[in-house]
């Protein structure tokens, strides 16, 4: 009977448009090599995020400042920001009152290439992050490069990008709340390289996993307790 019911949510998974946040894979070369799913171009007036119940992009708020998002921003599937990621700030900190921001792990995706749209999906290769905190939460941002770009596609750290390039992505998450006095309370303490990504990101998987645990099993668990 198991196995019949996977086929049927096979043929479901082929049938829907999957969930981006519960229903893409965080990408089978993780965490070198992540799914990034797009929310924000750098052409955007208007600040866009994921509907976490239904999965659809919504309006958040219009870009209150005249300096726009300056790459490809979204997140990483199948990760939650909670206890383990926050640990791991408090530790790398020392601090001690660090909280999970209960979001999925957000990626910058750099490229030389323009988009124009969003609601996509990306291979992007990690070279690092920002250990950001957005009002004592943990808010790390994932620094990538979009696998294959021509410009950046052979960079493996950071610490090979320009520093302007990063320079600017650090001033905008550090400005982009300045207009209505929230932007005090952000700060970035850290500029990590891909090896320290890498450990948030399977820190992020794990806290996934503890809150929703496998989707596949779990609808698999109730389909056949549906049929006793």
């Amino acid at each position: 009977m198991k196995e019949e019911v996977k086929k049927i949510i096979d043929i479901m998974n082929q049938r829907f448009v999957s969930h981006p946040w519960h229903g893409i894979e965080l990408g089978e070369k993780a965490p070198a090599i992540v799914n990034a799913y797009i929310e924000i171009t750098p052409a955007d007036a208007i600040k866009y995020e994921i509907d976490k119940p239904s999965g659809h992009i919504m309006v958040d708020r219009p870009q209150k400042l005249s300096n726009h998002m300056p790459c490809l921003y979204g997140f990483v599937p199948k990760t939650y920001c909670d206890t383990k990621v926050a640990s791991f700030a408090n530790e790398k900190t020392g601090r001690t009152n660090i909280v999970g921001d209960g979001d999925p792990l957000d990626i910058c995706v750099l490229s030389e290439r323009g988009f124009n749209h969003t609601n996509i999906l990306c291979e992007a290769k990690v070279i690092g992050g920002f250990r950001m905190l957005d009002g004592g939460e943990a808010d790390d941002k994932i620094i990538a490069v979009l696998k294959g770009d021509q410009a950046y596609g052979d960079i493996n750290d950071i610490s090979e990008m320009p520093k302007l390039v990063i320079d600017r992505v650090r001033h905008f998450f550090l400005t982009y709340k300045d207009l209505d006095g929230a932007g005090k309370n952000v700060e970035i303490t850290h500029v990590y390289g891909k090896e320290e990504a890498f450990e948030v990101i399977k820190l992020a998987s794990e806290d996934y996993t503890a809150k929703y645990g496998d989707v596949n099993e779990s609808l698999v668990e109730a389909l056949l307790a549906a049929v006793k």
